[in-house]
This record gives structure tokens, sequence and C-alpha cells, in this order.
């Protein structure tokens, strides 16, 4: 059996990679691990309140760590510290690291590369699955999830608190990929079959912020990344 630790987001795509690996006889998932902007106590990227995070966590029912980093972290840092992370999670027999990607080969090809340093293998359950059925799939399956960080350049306001259902899909722009993989959008999973009892919350302020890619942006994982679009809408949503 082996013993795997998965990249908890806090959304949909690791949500739905966690329910495929729980399926598998072939692994035992002992750990759940999320990135936390110290800075905001905030799920980076996603800009969730870390106490979402932690009521996610109470329901899934699987152990979790927080790697805590800085907003505006440097890429050395951002590697020495998963490279000692990972480091630690070796030495305790973790053979390999589960993540929610699906297409993106960049992105994979770095994860690998740097997972190789330490001796533990990436493991993509959702790879090159079709996006327009693996959403389908997401909510087919009774999960449910709502936008909590949308890209400005690519959607509206409007798609911003969204419940990610049917018409969800049904309205994204032409080019949108319909499981956000891109980067169009991210979000955060309320209900579903890894859960006992749903999250609840109320959804609170929506804010346009804008980002400035730099040299010590941790997503730097290609050279045009300082071309990115870099406004983003948030949806600050509210523990109850």
């Amino acid at each position: 059996m082996n013993k795997v630790y998965l990249n908890w987001s806090s959304g949909k795509d690791a949500a739905l990679a966690l329910y495929s690996l729980l399926q598998n006889k072939n692994y035992t998932v002992d750990l759940l691990v999320t990135t936390v902007n110290s800075d905001f106590n905030r799920v980076s990227m996603h800009g969730l309140r870390a106490s979402l995070l932690d009521n996610q966590i109470e329901q899934i029912g699987i152990p979790h760590k927080k790697i805590l980093m800085s907003g505006n972290v440097s890429m050395e840092t951002y590697n020495t510290t998963m490279s000692n992370f990972t480091n630690a999670l070796k030495e305790e027999n973790f053979t390999h690291s589960v993540f929610g990607d699906i297409f993106l080969e960049d992105l994979r090809i770095y994860r690998e590369q740097q997972l190789k340093k330490v001796g533990i293998k990436a493991l993509f359950p959702l790879w090159q699955n079709d996006t327009k059925q693996i959403i389908k799939d997401f909510v087919a399956l009774g999960f449910k999830a709502i936008t909590v960080c949308i890209n400005a350049k690519l959607l509206d306001k409007s798609y911003v608190g969204c419940i990610v259902d049917q018409d969800f899909i049904d309205r994204l722009p032409e080019g949108v990929d319909p499981c956000g993989e891109n980067g169009e959008f991210h979000t955060f999973v309320f209900d579903g079959p890894i859960f006992k009892n749903p999250i609840e919350f109320t959804i609170g302020e929506k804010v346009l912020k804008s980002y400035a890619p730099s040299d010590n942006d941790n997503d730097c994982f290609s050279e045009d990344a300082k071309s990115w679009d870099t406004q983003f809408w948030f949806c600050d949503l509210i523990p109850q």
C-alpha cells in the first residue's frame, strides 16, 4: 500500500482528486497539505479564510498540515521551504504527492522535478481527462462549490461568489475552461461525498485586487510569467 499526501487547495479539483484516490485500494491518503498566505491567514491564490479551510478538514477527517508562506516569498525561499517539507514527509514514509492538475504540462514537469529531488513521486488522478466531463462528474457526484476568485480579464464580477452548477457552466464565455484549469477561476468546496456534513458560511464582500508578478513570485514557472494578467475578483466567505 502506497502512503500518499494530497495537496489540498480547498477547491473542486483537489476534492475530486481526493475522491478518486479514496476509491483506489492501491493508495492510502494519510495527509492533506495546504499552502497558506501567512500575511493574511488565507489559502494561497484562493483568498479563503483559514478558518473555513479548518472546517473542511474537520468534515473530511484526514490529518492536515499547513505550509505558511509570505505573499511575496521569493522563488528560492519557496523551493527551499517545499524541499524541507517534503524531505520531512519522506522520512515519514510518504511515497507519493497528489495534485488535482489536469493538463498544464509545464506545471506538472515543475512538480515532478522538485519531488524527484527528495525521492517522492507525483500523482495526477485527473490528468488529461476531458474538463467538460470532469465538471459534469463533479456536480453529478453531489459536490457543491462556490467561486471565490476569478481572473478579471476573462470573467466579470457576476462570476465570483457563484455556485458551480450547470447554469454556471453553461454561461461561461467561449474560451474559458469549464474547470478553470488556466486559472480563470478558483473555488471553495463546501459539500459532497467526502464530507461528513456541509460547511456553513455566508457570502461577504466582493473585491477587485491587483497583483504584480515579479522575480519573487512563487508562481513563476515560465519565462513569460511577468506578462500574465494580474487583476482578480475575490469573494470573501464568512464562516457561520
